[in-house]
C-alpha cells in the first residue's frame, strides 16, 4: 500500500510531570497535541479503562511527515506492568545523544557504542539514541522495534496481510516499512519464548486511505487472524470523525488502521497543546491523593 504510514505507537504513562520531563528535555521533542478525555474510548485507545483520561501527542514534527508518540494517562492508575513486548524506538539526533549525557543522573543511559546508547523513559520504555543527524526535513525518529515469537509468521502476517515491504531479514530480525521516507518496522526474535504484553502494552497506528479500511479488515479476516474493534468511526468533540479499524498480528499485538483524510485535520498540531498539557498537570490532584493513601495504609499497619 504505497500511500500507507506509520504514524505513532502508544505508551501507557503513570507519571505525567516525569514522562514529559523526559521527552521534552532529554529526547528533544514537542508536544503536538493535548486532548483531555472524561470517558474510556470506545476503541480503547487508553486501554481497558473507563474512567477519566488524557492523550499527549510528542514528537519532533507533524504526523503528516514524522512518527511520534501517543502518550495515554489514565488518572489514578499509578503503575503498569511491563511485558517482554515493547524493544525500543530508535532515534538518530546529535542533540538528544548530547542531552542524554547531561541527563543521565535523572535518566541513567547504557553505552552501547561510542555512537550510540539506550535509555529509559519513565516507565522503562526503551529508546535508543545515535550520535548522528538525519538529512534535514527528515524525521529523527528512524525505527520502532518489537518483540517477536516467529519470524516468518510474523513476516507473513505483516507482509501478506497488511502489505508491507519487507526491507532485510535475518536469522534474528526482520525489518518492513511502507516506504522509505518513514519509520521502519523491526521485529527482532525473541528469546524468551512467547510475547507477553502485560499492563504496559502499546499500540501501533498507520494511516491508510479510507477506502482500504474495509479491504484490510476483510484481508485479516479471510486469513484467519484477529480483528480487535471492527470498522467503527469514532467521534471527536469539535473535530473530525475518524473511521478505524484495530487488528491483533500474531503475537497479539494492536494495530490501528484510522482513515487518512479525517486524520489529516485531527492531527494538525495545536499552538496550545502545551498549554493544555501544563494546565491538566497543574489540576491533577490524583499524586496528592496516592501519597494521603499511601500514608494512611502505612498509619493501619502500625
Amino acid at each position: 500500500m504505497e500511500e500507507a504510514r506509520a504514524l505513532h505507537w502508544v505508551f501507557k504513562v503513570a507519571n505525567r510531570n516525569l514522562t514529559m520531563r523526559f521527552y521534552r528535555n532529554v529526547l528533544g521533542m514537542g508536544v503536538l497535541r493535548h486532548e483531555e478525555f472524561t470517558e474510556g474510548c470506545d476503541a480503547q485507545c487508553n486501554g481497558p479503562y473507563d474512567g477519566k483520561w488524557s492523550k499527549s501527542m510528542v514528537g519532533y514534527g507533524p504526523e503528516d511527515n514524522h512518527f511520534v508518540v501517543e502518550l495515554t494517562y489514565n488518572y489514578g492508575v499509578k503503575e503498569y506492568t511491563l511485558g517482554n513486548d515493547f524493544n525500543s524506538i530508535h532515534i538518530s539526533s546529535k542533540n538528544a545523544f548530547s542531552a542524554c549525557h547531561q541527563h543521565k543522573e535523572e535518566f541513567p543511559i547504557t553505552e552501547l557504542s561510542d555512537n550510540s546508547l539506550s535509555v529509559c523513559a519513565p516507565g522503562g520504555y526503551t529508546f535508543v539514541v545515535t550520535n548522528e543527524d538525519v538529512k534535514e526535513g527528515s524525521d529523527p525518529v528512524t525505527a520502532l522495534e518489537l518483540n517477536a515469537t516467529d519470524l516468518d509468521k510474523t513476516t507473513e502476517y505483516w507482509s501478506g496481510c497488511l502489505g508491507m515491504k519487507k526491507v532485510d531479514k535475518t536469522d534474528t530480525s526482520v525489518t518492513l516499512q511502507y516506504s522509505d521516507n518513514q519509520a521502519n518496522l523491526i521485529f527482532t526474535k525473541s528469546t524468551a519464548g512467547g510475547i507477553d504484553h502485560a499492563s504496559a502494552y502499546g499500540r501501533v497506528a498507520f494511516a491508510v486511505p479510507s477506502k482500504e479500511l474495509a479491504r484490510i479488515q476483510t484481508s485479516v479476516q479471510e486469513a484467519g487472524c484477529t480483528v480487535i474493534t471492527p470498522l467503527v468511526s469514532l467521534d471527536t468533540p469539535g473535530k473530525a470523525t475518524v473511521e478505524v479499524v484495530i487488528l491483533a498480528d500474531v503475537d497479539g499485538y494492536e494495530i490501528c488502521f484510522v482513515g487518512s483524510e479525517a486524520f489529516a485535520e485531527l492531527s494538525q498540531v495545536d499552538p496550545k497543546a502545551t498549554e493544555l498539557l501544563e494546565d491538566a498537570m497543574k489540576e491533577d490532584k490524583s499524586d496528592e491523593w496516592w501519597q494521603k493513601r499511601v500514608e494512611f495504609l502505612n498509619n493501619m499497619s502500625k
